[in-house]
Parts: C-alpha cells; structure tokens; sequence
C-alpha cells in the first residue's frame, strides 16, 4: 500500500490515454501526471491485435493527433506503423516515462471530505496497491482486452481443426494453404479475408447478414499533391479538414437520404464484383447506412480477392460444427481447416472498474452522459469515448482538452471538486448511443445513459462538440464547482 498523491490519474496507455497525456503536459505543466497500464507496453489496441493485415478504419489524418501531423504515406495505415506513430509521440513528448505498466486498476473510491480518488491497483504478480489522485482520467477504451465476443457454437467440440477469435491471434496460427471460413460481415472480417487469401487455399467469408462497405484509396491523393507544395502542418491541416467535413456529409446524407445512400454504395459496390454476382444476398444489408459502421475497403483489396477467387462469400446461419466444418441452415456444409470466428468485442464500461462515491456504489447503467466526457454526479472523473461515426482520436482530442480547461479552472478558482448536476426533472433518460451494432445491444442494460437535451446529449458531430469542448464555457450553471 502507498500514500502516493498525484494530480491527474489517467488509467489505459493507447490512443486516448497518450494523446491526453500530452495534452496535459502542454496544457497544465504543473499537474502531477500517472498512467496506469495494465498490459506490459503501450498501444493499446495497436499492441493487442496481432492478427493478419490489422490496420485502421479511419483516415489517419483524423485518427492521427491534431499536434502530431501524421507523416506515413499511407491514409489507412496498418497496426505495425500506427504502434510505431503512438511510440514515436510518446518519446517525443515525454510522457512515456509517466506510464507504470502491469498496473490494472480493479477500484475507485471518492471521498468528497478529502477531495480524492483511492485507486485500487493489481501489479502483475498479484500485488496490491493504492493511489489517491485528485483528478481520474478513464482512457482505456469501450471494450475487454482479456476476451472477445465468442458466441456458443452448437457442436464445436467436434470440430478438429482450430478456431480462433481475432483478438487472441498468435504467431503460430497456421492458414498457409489451408482452407480458412472467417465468420463474421464487420471490419475485422473484411480486413482478414483479402489478407489471409494471399496464402490460403481459400478463404470463405460466412455472414448472417450483409453489412455496407466501401472502397477508398488506401493512398490520399490530395495529401500526396499538397505535400509537394506546402509545408507539412499545412497540408496535414488541409487534409485533416477535408476529411472530417466529407465523414460528416456522407454521415449527414445517410440519415437523411438512406434510401438514396443504399443504391448508391451497392452500386458501387456491384461495379467491383464480376457481372452478375448476387449483390442482393450478399451485399445488400437489412439496415439503413450509419446505423452500424461502413466498412472501410482499402484499394478495394476485399472485392479483388472474390475476383480472383481466392475468396467467397457465403450468407447463411450456422446448424452446427462438424468434425470437418461448418454445417450451415441450408443443409450446405463448409470445409474448413481454420475457423476465425470475427464475431466481435465485449464492452467494458470504465475498464470494468468498481466505483463509489462517499461509500456509495455506483452502476455504470446509472449514469448519465455529461458533455461526453463526464457523468452526472460522479466528482472529478471523465471518461473518453470516440465517435462511432468518425474517428477516435477526434472526439479523445477534444476531452482531453476539456479536462485541461476544467483542471485549470479549478486552479484559479481555488475548487477542489468539480461534479455535474442534473436538476431538470423534466429531462428523458436515452439509450447511450443510437448504433445497432452487435457489440452495443449486447451490453446496452450496462452501458450509461444520455439525456434528451444538452449538456446531457451525446453528440456525435465534431463541430458541435469542438464549440462545446474547447470554447464553451465551463462553468456553465450545471457543472458546480466548490472547495
């Protein structure tokens, strides 16, 4: 056990946690700043996912950090170069020597006599440990790191060959020239089919349903030409913006166009593919677009492999494992060798941390969304969460810097507690995001809630929040501060 006292606490080593931690070093030189760790080196997701052709969903040039240009040449970059960037920030900053790692936090205490956090921490090895912070930063993420979704297949047990989910990739994970089913329609399964077809016999895609996907350059065109002829931050700034205003009229287009957006990506989508394939069955999703994540498809590299193929897909549910396969509701059996089961995440909320606030326990299914950043009635904490409609690292920007403005606020006030306070009866509690991804309506009965109006309403528009964030006031009647 320790006495140790720090300033800010900020809990998870990858893209938020760094990126706030820099903020915080530029913004607020004088806080006494810690990172917990969990895992045994930073990167967080960029450490984590090992598995074949891991690489974003997102442009790096909003996926970057808004201080540190990205300077790769690729706009979609893969987890090696993205792991490589988040160290190289680190360094270069000076925060990496603020991480302690093997550190997982398991409790959080908040006393409103002291004005502090005790954090219980577990060092590997299984040594316990406290730290009291003023100030807890929640940087690590929306889902488990120990486990992925792995739904009960009927008859696996006879099945002998191997399955593995994408997040437990090892390097001895044998496809070369075996015959390969990756099941699952989202971003991990579109990103392994063309990657693992460059070795294997063939590589079989099995979905429930469709989801939409589209093609982009892997390569910006723009960023290339104005590299030439501008300095770095200029056209990283440049390319930034057109970016992120692009994501948010397509976004824009898709809620209020749906039908419109539909036949326009199956289109495109069709035009890929060899004459006469059948888009309908197998790309034609049962949702409206932006209800779950478009699939990102660098140099369409996803399309080329069924061209080729090197891979297929197949839309059907799964009746049961064979010893040799997958027998799928048809009465159709699937070969296989290896099984990818790319059946997602499992949510974590807060790092699946304990909490309470003066001896009371708190649910996370009980909180409400302040600002996207904190939560009503919870002193001193914020959590970052991205957008689910563009990348992370926008929305981790902007709350980092809002952390900094409540921190020096407080500075000058002399407050030593900062806590929103809903006083509006007449405010209707929402689900936490409008998204129908499989991951989300798993774990909607424990994830936050967000209110009908603001502060209390999850944006999920950069703009709005860039105004809220980093211009808007502080102390605005609902966050109440005090000694």
């Amino acid at each position: 056990m320790t006495d140790e006292i720090v300033d800010v606490l900020i809990v998870g080593a990858g893209l938020s946690g760094i990126g706030a931690a820099c903020h915080l070093k530029r913004r607020c030189p004088t806080q006494r700043v810690a990172i917990l760790e969990g895992r045994q080196s930073l990167g967080g997701t960029w450490d984590l996912f090992r598995y074949p052709g891991i690489r974003s969903d997102s442009d790096m040039y909003t996926l970057g950090y808004s201080f540190k240009p990205w300077a790769g040449e690729k706009a979609i970059a893969d987890g090696p170069s993205i792991l490589a960037y988040l160290r190289e920030t680190a360094r270069e900053q000076r925060v990496d020597g603020l991480i302690r790692y093997g550190h997982r936090v398991r409790r959080a205490a908040w006393s409103s006599s002291d004005a502090h956090w005790t954090v219980e921490v577990e060092r590997d090895g299984g040594e316990t440990l406290s730290l009291r912070t003023r100030f807890l930063l929640m940087c690590g993420g929306y889902y488990d790191y120990d486990q992925g979704h792995l739904p009960d297949f009927p008859g696996r047990e006879r099945f002998k060959g191997r399955i593995v989910h994408p997040q437990q990739w090892r390097d001895d994970v044998d496809y070369r020239d075996k015959r390969v089913v990756v099941i699952g329609s989202g971003a991990t399964a579109v990103t392994l089919v063309p990657e693992l077809a460059k070795q294997a016999a063939h590589v079989t895609m099995l979905q429930r349903s469709p989801t939409y996907m589209i093609s982009r350059p892997s390569v910006d065109g723009l960023a290339r030409w104005l590299l030439r002829w501008a300095p770095q931050r200029i056209a990283h700034a440049i390319t930034r913006w057109k970016n992120l205003l692009l994501g948010m009229v397509v976004f824009r287009l898709c809620r209020h166009r749906p039908q419109r957006v539909k036949r326009g990506l199956i289109h495109l989508v069709a035009k890929q593919l060899a004459p006469g394939y059948d888009v309908a069955t197998h790309f034609t999703p049962r949702y409206n677009p932006w209800e779950q994540r478009l699939c990102l498809v660098p140099d369409g590299d996803f399309f080329n492999a069924i061209r080729d193929r090197r891979a297929s897909v197949v839309t059907d549910r799964i009746e049961s494992f064979t010893e040799t396969g997958i027998l799928l509701a048809s009465g159709t059996e699937l070969p296989a060798d290896l099984v990818v089961s790319a059946t997602g995440l499992k949510l974590s909320v807060l790092s699946g941390m304990e909490l309470t606030v003066d001896g009371r326990r708190i649910e996370p299914a009980g909180l409400v969304n302040y600002k996207g950043v904190m939560f009503g009635g919870v002193p001193n904490l914020a959590s970052v969460f991205g957008y689910t409609n563009a990348s992370w690292t926008l929305k981790a920007d902007l709350a980092a810097v809002f952390v900094c403005r409540v921190l020096a606020h407080m500075r000058r006030t002399g407050a030593r507690q900062c806590v929103p306070r809903a006083d509006d009866a007449s405010m209707t509690v929402q689900p936490w995001v409008d998204f129908s991804s499989g991951y989300f309506q798993r774990s909607l009965d424990r994830l936050p809630k967000q209110g009908d109006k603001k502060p209390w309403k999850l944006n999920q528009n950069y703009l709005s929040d860039l105004v809220t964030l980093r211009f808007g006031a502080v102390d605005d009647g609902v966050m109440r501060f005090s000694a």
